[in-house]
């Protein structure tokens, strides 16, 4: 088969990973709930790279927007977590080992709060009333982040890693 296309289905599965863990997959915790969307948008950083990882993510993340009820949301989702996975691949191609990674994850994250924050702020005209979803994000952020290493380390344990990566 075609590399570009074992690259094209990846990013499909990676796509509707991010829509279905985001959608699915909730936690209760003390800001609300939060999912591991983000789990599924870092780990298609990392395994497709940012172009390819980068549109899965935002794709898949702003049709849970979407099927979520959240509409309103689903153009700065799009753009954010296309960064988010974007950010923590070249991190992770610059930074080798988990140190890049997680360093990848963190800035990820932070973007995303900030991104938000930007978008209610600026767009949605939320002034800086926006501010109070900032821990939340963070919070969601950091569950995506931990779960996201947990995940490609598991991965890497395995061998899979390897072998997605040489689609």
């Amino acid at each position: 088969m075609d590399k570009r296309i074992k690259k094209l289905v990846l990013a499909a599965l990676f796509a509707a990973l991010s829509c279905m863990m985001t959608m699915i997959i909730q936690i209760p915790a003390p800001t609300g709930y939060v999912n591991l969307g983000d789990c599924a948008v870092l780990l298609g950083g990392w395994v497709l790279g940012p172009v390819w990882g980068g549109a899965a993510a935002g794709v898949g993340s702003m049709l849970a927007d979407v099927l979520n009820g959240w509409a309103s949301y689903a153009p700065a989702t799009l753009v954010i977590k296309f960064l988010m996975a974007a950010c923590a691949a070249l991190i992770a191609r610059r930074v080798r080992g988990k140190g890049g990674m997680v360093l990848g994850a963190v800035l990820g994250a932070v973007l995303m709060a900030g991104g938000y924050l930007l978008y209610e702020s600026i767009i949605l005209a939320y002034g800086a009333a926006a501010l109070a979803s900032v821990p939340a994000n963070l919070v969601q952020g950091a569950v995506g982040a931990v779960a996201g290493v947990a995940v490609v380390w598991l991965l890497e344990r395995s061998g899979v890693l390897t072998r997605l990566r040489d689609q």
